[in-house]
């Protein structure tokens, strides 16, 4: 939750941002609403075999009277194609699927080719018997031939679309549905689930290719020191060293006390290949080494260093827990599928280390962002317990009580909550996270005055904060709804801070808004370029890749999404 560090919170997106709809104003995310279907009477029979009818998949077919009347003359050309697909339809609803290729076959066969609509339902029908089948390169074929007589079919896309799936292309589904979405006019909100789920597919194919291939990134000197003083008892940054030869751990921690962070991992490594007579500090070393690997993302080499530290039982116990605090927050980085596995180590650094107030502080974070609030509370009231004199704990401890009254609807509790903010910001008036927190409080209370001057109070105590600068641009986009402005001071933060990944992808976010798109996905390949955590490459690939599907679905549709009914927006 520090304002310092861009992965802090687990990210939710939805389909809206796939097909351009303006987020709510100041939110980085839309979301659809379920509405259930109201009243009705009673189905009957009649009423429940019409709907099976309509769930068949079929198109154009035609079970009136009339068309089972013998015909005089032979049938020829349209009527004969006519024929042969309301045949393979009734072969279609008992399950005769290859007999009703063939008759579909002949219905492509005699069908005139001038008569488009015809041969798009023929190929379409076909398709939906070779997907009963499960043939899906055949679905795909017959789906392609019926789209290309009826570019606005509908149907074909979706059913292409799961074909797709089937067979792995998601960047081809994603470029199907999100046709198909737009031809609906994002009403279809089976439609709309299915182009989600994929969305996330093929976000969490891209970025655990890019987690294969990352690239070391230093963050920040400004993310650096909000990350180490989030820790109230970090033992590198507290020791003091009577030595000043600069070599090895001391060289480390010399150039760490100045801010100078290029040149600590291979000063460690030095300490820590010399021999056991001259390294020192070579557990302190291994600790420092691996939380730098930790936050360049390089996390492998970061895991082996911090293991070593934590499981050597002779070690120091504030070592040993502040390395088991970073390797819990290792885990939720990179184990997208169940971060839940980080509570192990922060148990096992409270079995060490009981006092060490970060342990419960870093852990109550984890439940905020997984919605635990009453766990949260307990922990941050632990953490104020043991240290009374943090500001950064008194706040996080005062915003878990706050979100849990949202959640329990406790009026009285949201007022005190509310009171013991200013509370705390009076008892520690130069402390940025308790500005930037209320501030982002009273956004949500829409008191957006007061908000934005927080946020200025925040500016005024470390200007270079690019974060609470985009966070104040989110301010005038929901208070103002003054696009020129946010932008203005995103870019603004990006000047100060090129490594806010927080910044290219917000500024991506609008750039999809304002139809953007080419600009918007070099935005987001900047957020992709600077992003640590394994979740948060699969939300950002989600964004890049909405937009590059809107940018096929234009040019393929002869769409501008600029000139989309208004009526498309949410």
């Amino acid at each position: 939750m520090t304002t310092g560090s861009t992965g802090s919170t687990f990210p939710k997106w939805q389909l809206a941002l796939l097909i351009g709809a303006p987020v709510a104003i100041g939110l980085t995310y839309l979301y659809w609403r379920k509405s259930a279907d109201q009243g009705g009477d009673k189905l009957t029979k009649k009423k429940l075999a019409d709907i099976k009818d309509k769930t068949i998949s079929l198109d154009g077919d035609d079970r009136s009277r009339s068309a089972e009347v013998k015909e005089t003359k032979p049938l020829t050309g349209r009527a004969l194609a006519l024929h042969h697909k309301n045949e393979g339809n009734k072969h279609f609803r008992v399950g005769k699927y290859d007999l009703a290729i063939q008759e579909y076959d002949a219905a492509i066969e005699h069908c005139p080719e001038t008569e488009k609509n015809d041969l798009a339902t023929y190929y379409q029908n076909r398709a939906a018997a070779h997907e009963q089948l499960q043939s899906w390169a055949a679905v795909i074929d017959d789906c392609t031939k019926a789209i290309a007589c009826n570019p606005m079919y509908t149907k074909a896309l979706i059913r292409r679309t799961k074909a797709y799936e089937q067979q792995k292309q998601l960047a081809a589904a994603l470029d199907d549905i999100t046709a198909a979405c737009i031809l609906d006019q994002f009403q279809n909100k089976t439609s709309l689930v299915m182009a989600d789920r994929i969305l996330g597919e093929l976000g969490r194919q891209h970025a655990q290719e890019a987690m294969k291939d990352k690239k070391e990134v230093i963050p920040s000197q400004l993310f650096m020191k909000n990350y180490f003083t989030s820790f109230a008892n970090d033992p590198v940054r507290k020791m003091v060293i009577a030595s000043s030869e600069p070599k090895g751990f001391v060289k480390a921690k010399m150039l760490f006390d100045k801010g100078e962070y290029d040149g600590i991992v291979a000063a460690c490594t030095e300490e820590i290949e010399s021999s056991e007579a001259e390294a020192e500090y070579k557990l302190e070393a291994l600790l420092l080494r691996g939380t730098f690997y930790n936050l360049m993302a390089n996390y492998a080499e970061a895991k082996q260093d911090l293991d070593a530290v934590a499981e050597l039982e002779t070690a120091d116990k504030r070592l040993r827990s502040n390395a088991l605090i970073k390797r819990a927050s290792l885990t939720v980085q990179t184990d997208s599928e169940t971060p839940e596995e980080c509570f192990k180590f922060f148990a096992k650094a409270e079995d060490i280390d009981s006092t060490n107030c970060d342990i419960y502080q870093h852990r109550g974070q984890v439940f905020i962002l997984m919605d635990r609030m009453n766990e949260a509370v307990m922990d941050f009231e632990r953490a104020h317990n043991l240290c009374p004199d943090s500001a950064i704990i008194a706040t996080h401890l005062c915003y878990s009580r706050y979100r849990m009254a949202l959640m329990t609807k406790d009026d009285t509790a949201h007022r005190n909550a509310m009171k013991r903010f200013h509370e705390i910001i009076e008892q520690y008036p130069n402390c940025l996270e308790c500005y930037s927190i209320m501030a982002q409080v009273l956004t949500e209370q829409q008191e957006f005055q007061e908000a934005d001057s927080y946020f200025q109070k925040a500016l005024k105590l470390e200007p270079g904060n690019a974060q609470i600068l985009v966070h104040r641009a989110l301010l005038q986009l929901q208070w103002q709804g003054n696009v020129e402005e946010a932008t203005k001071l995103i870019k603004q933060a990006i000047e100060i801070d090129d490594k806010c990944e927080f910044a290219y992808e917000t500024l991506g976010t609008i750039e999809v808004q304002r139809g953007n798109l080419v600009e918007a996905i070099k935005l987001f390949d900047g957020a992709i370029a600077l992003a640590k955590a394994e979740r948060s490459l699969v939300h950002l690939y989600s964004l890049k890749d909405a937009a590059i599907a809107q940018i096929n679905v234009s040019k393929n549709m002869g769409l501008s999404i600029n000139n989309l009914s208004p009526s498309y927006f949410a």
